[in-house]
């Protein structure tokens, strides 16, 4: 019965094993210096401003479905797209992570999509972005003290900080990139064309056996 479960145990294991050996450091992915987060989490860099990062929407949900249980997904909006200044996407930042607090992120994230992409709107200042924060559902005034919050206005800028540095580092040259454990950068690039999300997942899944 010991040898039957442990030969059972083996061909489960095979598949796995086999997408594990394909994956090559530099390759498949970058080891960024320094530590793993605290915390286990798959990061997306992701701009509004990005058509494919509007598309990837739809499939970060399978990508939730292979996160360790301890593990969760979280996104940090960037601020190097072309589509507008620094300051305009920053205020969008900002925005995002209001959104996130008070769990309107998705329905947020699909109206700023939409503006901007769908319907070629520019965003001029905070009060688009605050008419599109109250569209998603939001409320006015707790998206006006949020824009005010320290602690809100630090986490744009830490953020803003950990993009710089992996920009630099040129771990970070597009989007949507994803980072696992904030140590390992997806070269997106070098997967399967021909199984694209699934060679994703799986490369998702061993990263984040990794230390």
């Amino acid at each position: 019965m010991k040898k039957i479960l442990i030969t059972l145990l083996t061909i489960i294991a095979l598949p796995f094993a086999a997408n594990a050996a394909d994956y090559v450091e530099g390759k498949h992915y970058k080891v960024i210096p320094g530590e793993l987060t605290k915390k286990p989490e798959l990061r997306e860099y992701f701009s509004y401003y990005c058509p494919a990062c509007r598309q990837f929407e739809s499939i970060l949900p399978d990508f939730e479905k292979v996160l360790p249980p301890s593990a969760k997904l979280t996104k940090t909006h960037v601020d190097f797209m072309r589509g507008a200044s620094p300051e305009i996407q920053f205020l969008l930042s900002k925005a995002a992570i209001i959104a996130e607090k008070f769990n309107l992120d998705k329905k947020f994230n699909a109206e700023v999509f939409n503006y901007i992409q769908t319907l070629r709107k520019p965003i001029t200042g905070e009060a688009d972005v605050r008419k599109i924060f109250i569209a998603a559902g939001g409320d006015g005034a707790k998206f006006d003290k949020g824009m005010k919050s320290f602690s809100i206005v630090s986490q744009a800028k830490r953020n803003k900080k950990i993009q710089d540095k992996l920009s630099q580092g040129r771990f970070l040259g597009g989007v949507p990139t994803f980072v696992v454990n904030g140590k390992y950068a997806i070269n997106a690039k070098s997967l399967n064309q021909d199984n694209f999300i699934e060679d994703y997942k799986n490369l998702i899944t061993y990263l984040f056996t990794l230390k």
